[in-house]
């Protein structure tokens, strides 16, 4: 038998992290209330060292799955329920653990990057092009990201910074499908 995932194991519903800098939750804060199950992306968020993207690569399996499943705007129609329950779950989660925007929050990354897959053409290269260059731009922040994320500090604001990634990485790849033609 392998041993339990860390966030398993622990007890208290909010311990603190090493560094003593960010609340580190526990599956026991992820269950006590569906707000935080969802900001975290359902578990993915409690994924360590790199939430983030931990968050990304859980909407690869989401889109394959659903996309095929339902008309362009309908799964467009979706990303918008998605962003406004994103939005509200991050901002309920946000302020129980007193952090506007934790890394420990994944939802921002799965609908951001279900919005990259659905405008990106459905190929593995593309698809891997758009996960390194949407994880690129959601970790160095370059402006107005860094902008938004530090002056927002409510749920839309977590959302928006990476709706603006999605933005950026489909620009990149816009300009290298010109530039290739």
């Amino acid at each position: 038998m392998g041993t339990a995932p860390p966030w398993l194991w622990k007890r208290a519903a909010l311990t603190t992290s090493p560094d003593e800098t960010r609340p580190q939750p526990g599956l026991r804060f992820l269950l006590a209330h569906p707000a935080h199950a969802i900001a975290f992306g359902f578990g993915a968020g409690l994924v360590r060292p790199a939430p983030g993207t931990a968050g990304t690569l859980l909407a690869l399996p989401i889109f394959w799955f659903v996309y095929p499943r339902l008309p362009d705007g309908i799964f467009l129609l979706l990303l918008g329920v998605l962003l406004a329950l994103g939005t509200w779950a991050c901002g309920r989660t946000g302020r129980a653990l007193g952090v506007h925007d934790h890394g420990g929050m994944v939802i921002d990354e799965i609908v951001a990057f279900l919005l990259v897959l659905f405008m990106l053409p459905r190929e593995p290269l593309w698809e891997a092009f758009g996960f390194l260059l949407f994880r690129l731009f959601d970790i160095l922040k370059p402006l107005p990201i860094r902008y938004y994320d530090r002056t927002m500090k409510t749920g839309f604001g977590v959302m928006f910074d990476d709706l603006i990634a999605a933005l950026y990485t489909l620009l990149v790849l816009a300009l290298w499908k010109v530039a290739a033609l």
